[in-house]
């Protein structure tokens, strides 16, 4: 098992790490004078570090390629305030040399107990068609493994094994609850449309090395992987109204909510418009809890900005906590510097007497 993790970059900065990591990103770009450097991107279990490879490149570039395992030792240093890795040595890795659970995020929840609580609202359906549609999907052993395991994005919410299940079903508890509130909203053509509306990612991205597309999944998407998935399932089952699969469709290909987000259409009916906006929510969420996460050790609550949110973020639960653990010094200091009633009154009386004496 690896001794370093990308999450102990601050315990180890400005020392020399010997460790090793999956290769996400390998670029040869030229220095000033010509030469070749390297300019990678390393990860683990904990995140991504960006490393580079200044000397004794000519040796090293054919060594490896993007997805393997490599050892390395460098020297961890800061580069406009994000730790990077300058590597002095390295060489591939054999799969046989590696534990691939140091390399992989892992959803530290239950994947049984998640499998376990989507079947039990798909249980609870009325409409016997989306019923039979959504138990197809779980009951088929290839995709319900990959359902599973696979996450919900390459690298920006959920981004870990078992992500997909924890979002899906992280949304239909939110799907459940909105539904409380607005009953007019078919709440089985709702969470049916939670279920469908990723499922493509099983067949967009790559997990078992690094997260990666496909190269079906980067010349279609997750959207049409979708609809022919739904295709073939809704024809082995019989009579499955035609409005339904069309209602289904749009769900898949609106949930992105804009064309800019490449949704091929806007939604256009109540449980398509629920749908991208709770998926939206559920994925900020998670981008958050995930970016507060790797910013940990900064003091105030404040982190550095983040991307894909396209702002700086304000941890308000540690930034309160912070606040609780102030007042009671500050209390105290007052109480010390403030006499007590009793005092203030003896005093103003002892006042009194020598101005009236």
């Amino acid at each position: 098992m690896k001794d370093f993790f990308v999450c102990d970059c601050l315990q180890h900065e400005n020392k020399v790490v010997i460790s090793s990591f999956v290769v996400i990103a390998k670029q040869v770009k030229p220095k000033k004078s010509g030469e070749p450097y390297l300019a990678l991107t390393l990860g683990d279990r904990s995140g991504h570090l960006e490393a580079k490879m200044w000397d004794n490149v000519a040796d090293t570039i054919d060594a490896f390629d993007q997805e393997d395992f490599i050892k390395v030792k460098g020297l961890i240093n800061k580069y406009k305030n994000r730790f990077q890795l300058t590597i002095h040595k390295l060489r591939r890795l054999l799969d046989s040399e590696v534990e691939f659970a140091d390399y992989l995020p892992k959803t530290t929840k239950d994947i049984g107990e998640l499998w376990q609580t989507l079947a039990s609202f798909v249980a609870e359906f009325q409409n016997p068609h989306l019923k039979a549609l959504v138990e197809a999907f779980m009951s088929e052993a290839e995709i319900a493994e990959a359902y599973r395991t696979a996450p919900a994005a390459k690298s920006l919410h959920h981004a870990y094994i078992g992500g997909l299940l924890d979002h899906v079903v992280s949304l239909f508890r939110s799907c459940d609850l909105i539904c409380r509130n607005y009953p007019q909203i078919n709440r089985d053509l709702l969470l049916t449309g939670a279920f469908l509306h990723d499922i493509g990612k099983i067949h967009e991205l790559t997990y078992s090395r690094s997260f990666s597309y496909t190269t079906r999944g980067q010349l279609l998407g997750h959207m049409i992987i979708e609809l022919e998935m739904l295709q073939a399932k809704i024809a082995q089952i019989p009579a499955f109204p035609g409005d339904v699969k069309t209602l289904l469709e749009h769900l898949i290909i609106s949930h992105h909510g804009q064309y800019d987000f490449g949704s091929p259409k806007l939604p256009m009916f109540p449980e398509a418009l629920v749908l991208h906006y709770l998926d939206d929510l559920d994925s900020k969420m998670e981008a958050m809890r995930t970016h507060f996460e790797r910013a940990a050790e900064l003091d105030g609550g404040w982190t550095g900005y983040n991307s894909s949110l396209g702002r700086p973020l304000l941890n308000s639960a540690r930034f309160l906590e912070k606040d609780r653990e102030k007042k009671p010094e500050v209390a105290a200091e007052e109480s010390a510097a403030t006499p007590p009633a009793e005092t203030k009154a003896a005093s103003a009386t002892a006042a009194g007497t020598d101005e009236n004496g």
